[in-house]
């Protein structure tokens, strides 16, 4: 469906009256791009206006950095802080550079630790002391927090700013307390937070029982066992809880059990999608901070190492073709049919690679399992194999009718592709042993297997059996 024409008398219809199958992100980004290219400012900042911070985020993620500007001098400045900290910090950046410390501050002010944190790690020093000197004491102090945890930690990720009740209280002490307070519950809120006088977590205390419990009964009756989460633990281990134990939040303490913060399940839903992201990156050989919309020159040389190793691999498959030049001069066939059994090798090992990288990131592959699935692997390339080696042998026969050549391509498709099956799951498995993250260089080693495996076989069996 194409866009409507842009103009500032034809506002983007509200999301209650217009059909979400039919304007769907796509059809908000063609709208976009039209009134970007009419410079129709005041029907941008209109459009701008009826959309969440993530939306807004997700349609500056989809132009290019000059057109980024331009919309985001339309931004309401009420959605900017929360814009900002929704951004890539690539694309957040160059946004920032003309921001002022005062502007910066006039953004966080309604925002909470983990937003501010993100929007100050793209400020330069200057700029984050002063916009750290305007915010509350409280939020400071929750800010300042968040920047000792290492990017890896949970503690980084976590919400400071948490709800918690004293053990020793009564329970009608508590509900007195919330109606007061009641801005702070959510609509997904279901549990408190208790805790003793030494901040000690004690465990959780469910809405259910603060509402039909003897409302003079102390909170310590009915706190129930929490499962927690080390502040320092790694967040990929972190999600593998959350997914184990299929938890919607977590209460976060300290070496000292002492409560710091929790981790809300949409960071962890964002933590996933973020490993997605670079898992599927690396498997190609790009930059895990390439952007879609990154310069020409950065995408470039992000790329070009990868396009080099890629390159020396592609010439030590060169050399062991190079090795077989009499063969291949005496029997033109062979070079007709020689990209076949690469390319059967290089996918059947993919699949594995994929299934088995896939498996290391959800934490299901490790101990006894590694074996099992090693023999599987073999079994599925060597069944595989023999099967698309015999159906390779019957078209080559029927192509240059020559039974000699028919058992070469046929034999070589089997060996290959029970290789790749094997190395697609050995390579990231030794790989991951020596601390080298798989997704990063395991598909380069493989293609690199799979090439040398398959000319080798093709062209070593086709020196005994044709000269």
């Amino acid at each position: 469906m194409p866009a409507p024409t842009p103009s500032s008398e034809q506002p983007f219809k509200p999301q209650s009256e217009y059909n979400l199958i039919e304007y769907n992100a796509e059809h908000k980004l063609l709208y976009l791009q039209g009134l970007v290219a009419d410079n129709a400012y005041a029907a941008i900042t209109d459009f701008l206006t009826q959309q969440s911070e993530y939306e807004i985020a997700n349609l500056l993620e989809s132009f290019p950095n000059q057109d980024r500007q331009i919309i985001w001098a339309q931004v309401p400045e009420h959605l900017r802080g929360e814009v900002l900290a929704e951004l890539e910090v690539d694309t957040r950046q160059p946004l920032m550079e003309n921001i002022s410390s005062k502007e910066i501050s006039l953004f966080t002010q309604d925002l909470d630790a983990q937003d501010i944190s993100e929007i100050l790690e793209t400020v330069t020093d200057t700029v984050r002391t002063s916009v750290m000197a305007t915010l509350d004491e409280d939020i400071r102090l929750q800010v300042n927090k968040l920047d000792t945890y290492a990017d890896w930690e949970v503690g980084s990720y976590m919400d400071p700013d948490i709800i918690q009740v004293q053990d020793d209280v009564s329970l009608a002490h508590v509900q007195e307390w919330l109606r007061e307070n009641d801005e702070l519950l959510d609509d997904q809120s279901q549990e408190l937070l208790v805790v003793d006088q030494g901040q000690q977590l004690l465990g959780l205390l469910s809405l259910v029982d603060l509402i039909k419990h003897n409302q003079s009964s102390l909170v310590s009756s009915f706190t129930d066992n929490a499962i927690t989460i080390n502040d320092r633990l790694d967040i990929q281990d972190a999600a593998a809880i959350f997914r184990s134990e299929d938890i919607r939040f977590a209460p976060i303490i300290n070496s000292h059990g002492e409560l710091v913060g929790q981790l809300n399940g949409e960071d962890i839903m964002e933590i996933i999608q973020d490993d997605v992201d670079s898992t599927m990156k690396n498997l190609a050989g790009v930059s895990q901070d390439e952007e879609l919309f990154a310069p020409i020159l950065t995408s470039a040389k992000s790329r070009s190492v990868w396009l080099g190793i890629n390159l020396c691999t592609a010439l030590l498959a060169a050399i062991v073709i190079g090795q077989f030049e009499a063969v291949l001069a005496k029997v033109v066939a062979l070079a007709i049919l020689m990209p076949v059994v690469a390319s059967m090798g290089g996918i059947a090992g993919s699949q594995t690679l994929t299934v088995v990288i896939r498996g290391m990131a959800m934490g299901q592959i490790g101990g006894s399992n590694r074996w099992w699935l090693f023999n599987k692997e073999l079994w599925v390339g060597a069944i595989n194999g023999l099967i698309w080696a015999f159906i390779m042998a019957i078209i080559a026969q029927m192509w240059f009718h020559d039974g000699k050549i028919s058992a070469v391509i046929g034999f070589a498709i089997a060996i290959n592709m029970t290789a790749a099956n094997v190395s697609g799951i050995s390579i990231p498995l030794m790989l991951k042993r020596m601390n080298i993250d798989p997704a990063l260089s395991a598909s380069v080693i493989l293609t690199t297997v799979t090439d040398i495996v398959g000319f080798m076989s093709f062209l070593g069996l086709a020196s005994v059996l044709l000269l």
